[in-house]
């Protein structure tokens, strides 16, 4: 399994709203830090500003911060948002119905079981998990 690059960078533009809280981190550093073009850095931050994870400071002086604890985001919260796909095989899809061994599968509940394993380990980790080394993490972006 392989999440795409939106949760990839969503993750990455909270990383560092969470290392500079309080402070604000505006499109253009978050797509100089992490080398991601600005337009899509745009796009995720109004799209996590919608979910309730960054709060948006309007203005000359604006950019975002977390609208909430770091303790209180969950990855797989972050995950489900941005991922418009979890369906692991065709199978998941009820409409496809393009796999002649969907009526007796066994591999298709192995696989359901095995997202949601992957999901609850997302879930029961939080933001401020990742950064806990705040100094250090902090120390890797400036680089």
């Amino acid at each position: 399994m392989q999440l795409s690059k939106l949760s990839d960078y969503a993750l990455r533009a909270l990383v560092l709203a969470a290392v500079r809280d309080p402070e604000l981190v505006t499109v253009a550093e978050i797509a100089r830090v992490h080398r991601i073009p600005e337009g899509h850095v745009r796009k995720i931050t109004n799209l996590l500003a919608r979910h309730g994870f960054l709060a948006s400071v309007r203005g000359r002086t604006g950019g975002y911060r977390l609208a909430a604890p770091p303790q209180a985001i969950a990855i797989g919260r972050v995950v489900r948002v941005t991922e418009s796909d979890l369906r692991l095989v065709e199978c998941f899809d009820p409409s496809s119905g393009l796999c002649r061994l969907e009526p007796g599968c066994v591999l298709r509940a192995v696989l359901a079981e095995a997202l949601e394993a992957f999901l609850a380990v997302l879930d029961r980790t939080t933001l401020a998990e990742i950064v806990a080394e705040r100094r250090r993490v902090s120390e890797l972006l400036a680089g």
